[in-house]
């Protein structure tokens, strides 16, 4: 069975004025967007930006774990997928996820590594 997620319309307490900065272009998009499996993802909120994977066995999105100000390793048997376009509260996370497109790292919570960048040739990262 997918993730299930609560559909409560509480207004958002978090900033997301800096969404088209960090991701200012986005020519391609998981179709249909993604919910998130947050289950073991602390934070509060997943910014624009933020990297997306893909549990291989179950298919399951997710964001990239993270460790302090940086993400951490990649889990085993999982794949890295794109990015989030816009920022949301973890305990929401329906996300459009940008598979081409441009993201500004400079701008980003979580600066991706070269990992990252290897695994989303399509996404062109910069430093603005």
């Amino acid at each position: 069975m997918g993730v299930v997620a609560s559909l409560n319309n509480q207004k958002h307490g978090f900033d997301s004025s800096n969404d088209t900065i960090v991701v200012p272009r986005v020519f391609e998009t998981v179709i249909g967007g993604r919910t998130l499996d947050t289950a073991n993802f602390t934070p509060e909120v997943i910014p624009a930006g933020h990297v997306v994977i893909k549990e291989d066995a179950t298919g399951n999105y997710k964001p990239m774990p993270v460790s302090g100000a940086a993400y951490a390793a990649l889990p085993a048997s999982h794949s890295v997928v794109g990015v989030v376009i816009s920022t949301v509260e973890t305990k929401k996370p329906f996300v459009g996820v940008c598979v081409r497109g441009t993201v500004n790292e400079a701008a980003s919570l979580y600066p991706p590594t070269t990992a990252i960048k290897s695994a989303l040739p399509l996404i062109r990262f910069i430093k603005e």
